[in-house]
Parts: structure tokens; C-alpha cells; sequence
């Protein structure tokens, strides 16, 4: 009974909470934010289609609406559309840091939802496309052998089929073998590379900007870090947003280590 009763619950606060945007929106079809305020509130009800459908109204407006870039990549990942929802993260991220907005944190945050999703997905098509391959290759030894001891039978002797089927089994061992060793090799321990690691929140890196000594941090970080104390966090000394440099080697580094290690978003 609670299972069917929760669309109908859904419904009514949809109804309440979207209706007053409903007739803004149908007042003033052009004002962009309107489309974002209302996505705002279906993104909280897990509407993500109907999210999707307000931040595309709102592109169309605005293309550099930052929240529309926001909500429509947390839309389209509870969808599973990891690739088109990281962009999206992408695309908010760079608006954020262009601006210095105070939402730089709480979007790095998505963009490494996204990230580690779309490498889990990644991981489980590609166990699955090793177990289909394990069972593949070990069908097609199976065949082969057998066919192998028929011959033996029909043209040699028991003892030659003995010897076949011996051979049969020392490769059914090594390909179960190999295919084990690749699986452990996967799930070997996991360490995460100094260089990575931003030493105000200790996670990875996304953004990394440089300071005038040559240490790097994750932008959203230091800027946080910046609002609150305009001082470099390791010599004390001054310093301003503006003195900041991307560091772009450290940035493609991280963005490749994060797309075969997706699981270090949690370290």
C-alpha cells in the first residue's frame, strides 16, 4: 500500500510546489530563471525528466545559465546518462570558476559524482564483458577437445584420448588462471598518488590551481579557503584569487587518473 501511495504523494507536492512557477512561467515564458527555480524544485521530488525539460527550455534562453548546467547534470545522472551528465558538470564547473560563484564546491562535488559513476558503470560492463569472454573461450576448449578425443578413439587408442584429455585440463586450469589473476589484479589494493591530493580537502584533485610558491590546490578549496582567510595556507602570506594560475599538466594527470580509477572519488 505505501509503494502505490507514493506517486500520488509525489503528484500533490509537484502540483503545490511547481504550480505558482507553472503560471509565472506561462506570464513570462522568456525569463529563464523561472525554468531553473522550477527545476530546482523537481530535481528534490526526483522528476528528473521533467528537470531535464526545464533546464533545456532555459539553455535555450540563457546557454550559459550555470544552474541549468547544474540541476540538468544531476538530472541526467540519476538517469545513467554519465557521459552527457558529466559534461554538463563540466560545463557549470567552468561558469563557477570563471565567476568565483560560491556553488564552485557543491558543483566539483557533482563532477566527481560523475566521474565515479561513470567508472563504476564502465567496471560493470567490463567484468561482465570478461566473464562472457571466460565462459566463451572455455566453451569453444571444451568442443575442441572433444572432437580431439573422438579422433583419438576412432584412430588411436584410449591411451592417446587419455593424453587429450589431459592436455584439455592443464589449459582449462590456465585459462580459469589467467582470467582469475586479471580479476585480482583489479581488485588489488588501491592507492591514490600524492600529486593528487589537495591538501586542504585530501580528495582529488579536479581543478587544480597553482599559488605564487608553486603549490597546488583544488580551486574550490582554496578559493573556500580564501573567503575566509585572504592568506596563502602554507607560508601565511597574502594572497588574492587573482593571483592563482590553473595548472593544466596537473589537471590532465588527475582527469586520467580519475577515468581508470574512478573508485578514489571516496578515498
Amino acid at each position: 500500500m505505501a509503494k502505490k501511495s507514493r506517486p500520488e504523494k509525489k503528484s500533490k507536492e509537484e502540483t503545490k510546489g511547481t504550480g505558482r512557477s507553472l503560471k509565472v512561467i506561462i506570464a513570462d515564458p522568456q525569463n529563464a530563471t523561472l525554468y531553473t527555480n522550477r527545476a530546482m524544485a523537481r530535481l528534490k521530488l526526483g522528476l528528473w525528466d521533467s528537470v531535464i525539460a526545464d533546464c533545456e527550455a532555459c539553455l535555450a534562453h540563457d546557454p550559459s545559465s550555470m544552474k541549468a548546467h547544474y540541476y540538468m547534470s544531476q538530472a541526467l545522472l540519476a538517469i545513467g546518462a554519465h557521459g552527457a551528465a558529466l559534461q554538463h558538470a563540466l560545463t557549470a564547473h567552468a561558469h563557477c570558476a570563471s565567476k568565483n560563484d560560491k556553488s564552485l564546491g557543491a558543483v566539483t562535488a557533482v563532477v566527481l559524482r560523475c566521474k565515479k559513476e561513470g567508472w563504476e558503470h564502465k567496471e560493470k560492463l567490463r567484468a561482465r564483458e570478461a566473464q562472457a569472454l571466460e565462459r566463451e573461450v572455455l566453451a569453444l576448449l571444451a568442443r575442441d577437445s572433444s572432437h580431439s578425443v573422438d579422433a583419438a578413439l576412432e584412430y588411436g587408442s584410449a591411451l592417446e584420448a587419455d593424453d587429450v584429455r589431459e592436455e584439455a585440463k592443464r589449459k582449462k586450469d590456465q585459462i580459469r588462471d589467467i582470467f582469475e589473476r586479471a580479476r585480482a589484479d583489479a581488485e588489488r589494493k588501491r592507492e591514490v598518488p600524492e600529486w593528487a591530493i589537495d591538501d586542504i580537502s585530501f580528495g582529488v584533485m579536479v581543478d587544480p590551481v597553482i599559488t605564487k610558491t608553486g603549490k597546488s590546490y583544488e580551486r574550490a578549496s582554496i578559493m573556500e579557503h580564501l573567503r575566509r582567510h585572504p592568506s596563502d595556507p602554507l607560508t601565511r602570506e597574502p594572497l588574492l584569487p587573482s593571483e592563482l594560475r590553473p595548472n593544466l599538466a596537473l589537471r590532465q594527470a588527475c582527469n586520467e587518473f580519475l577515468e581508470q580509477n574512478g573508485w578514489a572519488v571516496d578515498w
